[in-house]
């Protein structure tokens, strides 16, 4: 589509969108003169008037459907120059951008829609994690599966570069279009650990922590200056399973035999005509070309936005389903509003008990992305999950890219959790401890000197060491952390503590690995957590269901003055925003048991 023909068409939508409000003030201002006549007894008024006001209602109407209309022939464009993510990007963040849900529920909608015939998609960073784009993948499938073509067109995979995620989510498409100048950056899967024990020594830091147990190798960056034998077994799985989906992936989307893909991975990155030659991409094109190829010069190009919003609301006649998302490090209490990073334990506890006291609402959909964080902010999540099913009302867990530690512990009672082949998984174990400074001040020369009552008062000081008895503090508070993770996924997951233990011990795994352990229930994203929503709820395979966001989006303006019964935002300010680092700053220092983030670098 030429950009003066999308200029005519969104101007024309405006004009009615325009009329549509300027009717419906009329019929307003119409309805009221009507409610004067009759008050004043002139009924030959009234009758008028309500005649108006009902033509005007039609107009309006008619406006409004014209506004949202759907030519046939309609390709829809979907725009992933940008990674999609789980939530909102803060109140802040670029508008009229879909979340990952709203795009896969739109792509799903367009593929069973008539007036649509095909999906073109302008590929250059389409998500920050692998499982994202599985969940992306498998909705194209969707969408061709119905007998409409899919096109991908990127500048560059990589550009000299790892480019395999966004190559990886191209083959789920009919066709794969290249700039010329562009590269396949097929290139395998690596992952970096950086070690700081020498850095820490340099500066003075000692750190003081311990895990249960060998897995958990939150530890080892800090206090070893390379892999254990257990950190390198587990990173090792985790980039073999990742190489293996990203192998099967290429080889059936591009219909490759697997050892010829392996191959051409040893060789990549692919310049242009050698992607062409091997058949990794279809053709060398701009992004015109596409367009013209693609036949929608005549005006039938559709930004996926523009889609959902026109088509909104054609299912709400459907089960309510409370969809909560939680994304992030997990904090204690409620994060800033214009921090969206962190999961606040009072937001989330907060939308389970509004989704469980809800009539309407009959199951609960928990999205969960997140690395951990705070095992206290973990429990109390944790907690209201159970309550939730004792509630009477299903928990149906989806997981994003990170379910790991923490993220793992808010999930792990729920009555299915869906996971990714590509999801980070587990990390069931915890960490703790210190980073003592004191050495650091020293090298700085930084005085220090401090007054105490009580033997244990200095065990959350970075200034000074574990005394043995705050040292065995510590293990036994470890223990008691490690113990009840594994005996709440015991009970949750209905497997013998044995099991468990033996698949835990702070080890992460993919997905399809955590499948095969008993760590979740099923493989896939939204649409499999529907059919499980579906099949608890007793419903027809097709039967409709709404996911209603939980807890409902504040306007920035009521966020900023703090209308949701929490008046200390408003002191607060700004300078709340860096409470989320505050805490983990706290936490790395302050000696508490947390389930930390066990997510390494992995060259995707």
């Amino acid at each position: 589509m030429t950009s003066r023909t999308q200029r005519t068409l969104q101007q024309t939508r405006l004009v009615f969108v325009l009329l549509a409000g300027l009717t419906l003030a009329l019929a307003l201002v119409v309805g009221l003169a009507g409610l004067l006549a009759r008050v004043t007894d002139r009924p030959g008024l009234v009758l008028r008037a309500v005649a108006v006001a009902v033509a005007l209602l039609a107009g309006a109407w008619l406006c409004g459907v014209l506004a949202r209309h759907i030519p046939r022939g309609t390709v829809v464009e979907l725009d992933l120059t940008r990674p999609v993510a789980d939530r909102p990007l803060g109140a802040l963040g670029p508008r009229g951008r879909l979340t990952l849900r709203q795009v896969v529920e739109a792509l799903d909608h367009a593929a069973d829609d008539p007036r649509v015939v095909g999906l073109v998609a302008w590929i250059r960073n389409p998500a920050r994690g692998p499982a994202t784009v599985q969940e992306l993948r498998d909705a194209v499938a969707r969408f061709r599966s119905k007998g409409k073509f899919a096109i991908a067109h990127a500048e560059t995979f990589g550009d000299l570069g790892a480019g395999n995620g966004a190559y990886y989510l191209a083959t789920a498409f009919d066709e794969i279009w290249l700039q010329p100048s562009g590269d396949v950056g097929l290139v395998g899967v690596a992952m970096e650990v950086n070690f700081m024990r020498g850095a820490l020594d340099k500066l003075g830091i000692l750190p003081q922590i311990d895990h249960r147990h060998e897995y958990k190798s939150m530890r080892d960056v800090l206090t070893e200056t390379g892999f254990t034998p257990a950190h390198r077994e587990a990173s090792k799985r985790i980039v073999c399973s990742f190489f293996e989906q990203l192998i099967d992936g290429v080889a059936e989307g591009r219909r490759l035999d697997p050892e010829r893909v392996r191959k051409l991975v040893d060789s990549g990155p692919a310049l242009g005509a050698e992607a062409v030659e091997a058949g990794l991409v279809d053709r060398l094109a701009y992004r015109d070309e596409v367009t013209s190829h693609a036949k929608v010069g005549e005006g039938r190009l559709l930004p996926l936005p523009a889609y959902a919003r026109r088509t909104r609301g054609s299912r709400r006649r459907a089960t309510q389903v409370a969809l909560i998302v939680g994304t992030g490090v997990i904090v204690q209490g409620r994060p800033h509003p214009l921090m969206r990073t962190a999961m606040g334990s009072d937001e989330i506890t907060s939308a389970f008990r509004q989704a469980v006291k809800d009539k309407h609402v009959k199951a609960i959909l928990f999205r969960v992305d997140s690395p951990g964080g705070s095992a206290i902010a973990s429990d109390a999540i944790w907690r209201e999950t159970v309550r939730a099913r004792e509630a009477g009302k299903p928990v149906v867990v989806s997981m994003g890219d990170v379910a790991g530690s923490g993220g793992y512990y808010v999930a792990m009672s729920a009555d299915r959790i869906i996971a990714h082949p590509a999801t980070i998984t587990g990390s069931i174990g915890v960490v703790g401890g210190k980073a003592v400074v004191a050495g650091l001040k020293r090298k700085l020369g930084v005085g220090h000197a401090e007054v105490h009552v009580g033997a244990n008062a200095l065990i959350s000081s970075a200034s000074a060491p574990y005394s043995d008895r705050e040292w065995e503090r510590l293990q036994r508070s470890l223990d008691r952390a490690y113990d009840d993770f594994i005996a709440k996924v015991a009970a949750g997951r209905d497997l013998p503590l044995e099991q468990v233990d033996k698949v835990a011990r702070g080890r992460v795994w993919t997905g399809a690995d955590a499948l095969e352990n008993g760590l979740v229930d099923e493989l896939g994203g939204y649409p499999a957590a529907e059919r499980a929503l579906r099949e608890l709820l007793q419903l027809p395979l097709d039967a409709p269901v709404r996911l209603v966001p939980f807890p409902p989006r504040r306007t920035l303006l009521a966020r900023l003055l703090g209308r949701d019964g929490h008046a200390e935002d408003m002191a607060a300010g700004l300078g709340e925003a860096l409470a989320p680092l505050e805490r983990l700053i706290h936490h790395a220092t302050g000696g508490h048991t947390l389930q930390m983030p066990d997510v390494p670098v992995i060259r995707w």
